[in-house]
């Protein structure tokens, strides 16, 4: 199939260095609630990229569990190819493709396990369910069928029926502590606007701002 004529024009007024907050968090967090305002699907989902052991890159959709100044928080099982791959090499991508408000943003930085007790605080607020499912999945590993999960969901359910749900100890978050933090916003003709944030050192509290070429 020939996609070289599939093309849109985009119609966004663009991005300006005044538009933009000194923080790069405080502008993600603007840029994040008006995508909630504006109806986008899944809005904390994001695109996150690892390499393995002979530096070939993977990439899965992931989702945004919570974010602050420290970083941007998912969550998985431990024993999981990402989680092997962020072991081996720690640096990794995230991509929010808000594709209808023609935006992107793409985060670099450094992968780490959260505590057992920050993940504690998150398994404890999930439905039942979804904290069942954790222990059912020994993710990225094959399966015969999913006949088998089901049975072994339902034997999870009777081992637990009674009482709390204790958090696995191979499930729990990672935090991507950022480096570089860029902001795209589509424009009419091709040309975008693009604002890099960039800062030494993850202890840096000031972040340098260069508009990029598109």
């Amino acid at each position: 199939m020939d996609l070289s004529d599939f093309r849109k024009e985009y119609s966004a007024k663009g991005l300006h260095r005044s538009d933009l907050d000194a923080c790069p968090i405080k502008q993600f967090t603007q840029w994040f609630q008006q995508a909630i305002e504006l109806d986008v699907h899944e809005p904390n989902a994001m695109s996150l990229a690892t390499v393995d052991a002979q530096g070939r890159p993977l990439l899965r959709t992931v989702l945004l569990k919570y974010f602050d100044g420290q970083g941007f928080v998912f969550f998985t099982n431990y024993e999981s190819r990402k989680a092997q791959q962020i072991a081996q090499n720690p640096n990794v991508s995230l991509l929010f493709p808000w594709v209808t408000l023609e935006r992107q943003v793409i985060v670099q930085g450094r992968a780490a396990k959260i505590s057992a007790a920050e993940s504690l605080r998150y398994f404890t607020s999930r439905p039942r369910d979804s904290q069942l499912g954790a222990w059912v999945s020994q993710q990225s590993s094959v399966i015969s069928s999913r006949k088998l999960l089901l049975q072994k969901l339902h034997e999870i359910g009777e081992k637990f029926k009674h009482g709390e749900i204790p958090l696995p100890s191979f499930w729990g978050g990672f935090r991507i502590v950022p480096e570089t933090i860029e902001f795209w916003q589509g424009g009419p003709a091709r040309i975008h606007d693009r604002f890099l944030f960039s800062r030494e050192s993850p202890a840096a509290t000031e972040w340098n701002v260069e508009r990029l070429s598109p």
